[in-house]
């Protein structure tokens, strides 16, 4: 797990939760569109409620993405699991880590989707 002291971790409140959340899937769904339009992947990438994204596979696999507010986390289910991130960066340098193993949610959901597409997926944060 990556050592992440307290002192490196903005405390957000829920307004700062929602406005963080919206941002990074905002940057997702983008960086799929965009993905999706370079590599032909064949992506339906449909958002509910504002706050789920659903990206359906040529293969008819999800990848599901939605936050949940109360424990300001954002969830991620897909073939290689479940997948809880909670906030730990500041509001410069934005980071969510998984609360078991640590790893970056961007880096993850890259390759979560990569394997599930078939090719190399890069998913960025919006400046």
């Amino acid at each position: 797990m990556q050592n992440t002291s307290s002192s490196q971790i903005d405390k957000i409140d829920d307004k700062q939760f929602h406005q963080l959340a919206s941002h990074l899937l905002q940057s997702i769904e983008l960086s799929l569109e965009n993905a999706d339009e370079r590599l032909d992947l064949d992506l339906d990438i449909a958002r509910q409620g504002g706050n789920v994204i659903n990206i359906v596979f040529r293969d008819r696999s999800v990848v599901v993405i939605n936050t949940q507010p109360p424990l300001h986390e954002i969830w991620v289910a897909c073939k290689a699991g479940g997948f809880h991130y909670r906030w730990a960066g500041t509001v410069h340098q934005p980071r969510w880590l998984d609360t078991k193993t640590g790893n970056e949610l961007l880096a993850d959901l890259s390759r979560f989707v990569s394997d599930q597409a078939g090719q190399a997926v890069q998913i960025t944060l919006l400046d």
